[in-house]
């Protein structure tokens, strides 16, 4: 191989120019004619055994030069893209310009490469951190679930249903004289506030006790669903077969000693608050961190190749459908839900995307010039604990992790670390954070 020419022809673009002398070329046009000759038949000779000339003279010269070329590209390119040091951030747009024995082969690559990013004023970025105060009211929200966990369920049929009660019913909707398809259900419950049906049902299940049959009128929203049901009056026949309530316990230390492991309501308060307090403490810090980022994003002003951006929402979308798997689903299921496509999801994460991959660069960056380094022993210290939570010993979690990636990925943290530590908390920058 032997790089002809390396020029930047746009923007994150360079074109390659590289030639492949006639020796390598013939030396992997044979070892192409010998991977396919088991399969060429020629007449006079059995399947596999014609020379090469003689198939060439059936076929042409060139009857194994796609062959030999793609064998060729990778590691020819590879050496190129070494020998200028570039950073490629998509596979090579290859075109073989010329090719014949003689002389060899010549190529241009045009090469995507990573852009370089310049970001300054990353020190002292201004950032609100406010900690939420932790309030009575939240503290017996917290004790209304303790309530609610060992609430008895008391069945009623001295009195008419009420809000906030439970009933089991059976319904029929009808469009005039005509029952409707999904409007029947049987012993279904439905908790009355709930607006789990359509707006003025549960109203009117209100009043009537177990045994009446009655119908309720209501009419289908105009942006329903269902488009054909839309804006439509129907009338469910209804009958009312059950009726209950949940009977909430009172908080005192019995309670309390019987749902957790505290022996007194204080005691059990007095945890909650600590709690609480440790979850405000952490979520401001992940909002103060998120400000931060946001504004370093905001820093990033470059061209950045979209292939990039494509590359990112690739992954994000593979996550997801990963997700979706492990809930028994996939993202062809999903689109079929919700009604959405391909690109309908691509575009749902492409601002996501965007600012990831703006981040990572800018951080790349400030790693640079802050000359922030990765030691052996910190990457040993990271392995050991990604070893020790999955059960494995490190060697074994090293050849499921590139070591250069998880390298900079550290880089890339411990630049994060060095912005927080040089930001300045500004509580009056909230609102324009938060816009």
């Amino acid at each position: 191989m032997s790089l002809k020419s390396s020029n930047k022809t746009d923007v994150n673009t360079t074109e390659l120019v590289i030639t492949i002398d006639p020796v390598t070329f013939e030396a992997a046009v044979e070892k192409e004619f010998q991977r396919q000759k088991k399969n060429i038949q020629i007449k006079g000779f059995r399947k596999g055994k014609a020379p090469r000339k003689l198939v060439e003279k059936e076929f042409g010269e060139g009857a194994f030069y796609e062959g030999a070329i793609n064998s060729l590209l990778g590691p020819e390119i590879d050496a190129a893209v070494s020998e200028t040091k570039l950073i490629l951030v998509d596979r090579p747009n290859v075109e073989v310009t010329s090719i014949d024995k003689e002389n060899g082969v010549e190529l241009k690559a045009i090469c995507v490469t990573k852009p370089e990013i310049e970001i300054s004023d990353y020190k002292g970025i201004k950032a609100p951190k406010e900690v939420k105060e932790i309030t009575d009211e939240d503290i017996e929200k917290q004790i209304e679930i303790i309530r609610k966990k060992n609430a008895r369920i008391v069945s009623v049929e001295d009195r008419p249903a009420q809000m906030d009660d439970e009933v089991v019913i059976d319904f029929e909707g009808f469009f005039g004289d005509e029952a409707f398809e999904g409007g029947k259900g049987e012993d279904h419950p439905l908790k009355l506030g709930s607006g789990q049906f359509i707006p003025g049902f549960e109203d009117q299940i209100v009043g009537h006790s177990i045994g009446d049959e009655f119908d309720v009128v209501v009419t289908f929203p105009e942006d329903y669903h269902m488009s054909d049901y839309a804006g439509k009056e129907a009338t469910f026949k209804t009958k009312v077969k059950a009726i209950s309530y949940e009977e909430l316990p009172e908080i005192n230390d019995d309670l309390i000693k019987d749902a957790t492991e505290f022996d007194t309501v204080d005691e059990y308060k007095a945890d909650i608050r600590t709690k609480l307090e440790e979850a405000a403490k952490d979520q401001a810090e992940a909002a103060y961190e998120t400000a931060i980022l946001n504004a370093v994003i905001a820093k990033v002003d470059a061209p950045i190749p979209n292939c990039m951006y494509e590359q990112r929402i690739d992954n994000l979308i593979r996550s997801f459908d990963q997700q979706l798997q492990q809930q028994g689903m996939n993202l062809k299921l999903y689109c079929q839900y919700t009604g959405m496509d391909e690109d309908a999801i691509r575009d749902t994460y492409r601002d996501r995307a965007e600012n990831e991959v703006k981040l990572r660069l800018a951080l790349e960056k400030i790693a640079e010039l802050e000359n922030i380094e990765v030691t052996e022993e910190d990457v040993n210290n990271g392995l050991s604990e990604i070893a020790a939570a999955n059960k494995m010993d490190v060697e074994t979690i090293k050849k499921f992790i590139p070591l250069d990636e998880y390298t900079m990925d550290m880089k890339v943290q411990k630049a994060v670390d060095f912005v927080k530590e040089n930001a300045v908390i500004d509580n009056s920058a909230k609102e324009e954070s938060a816009e």
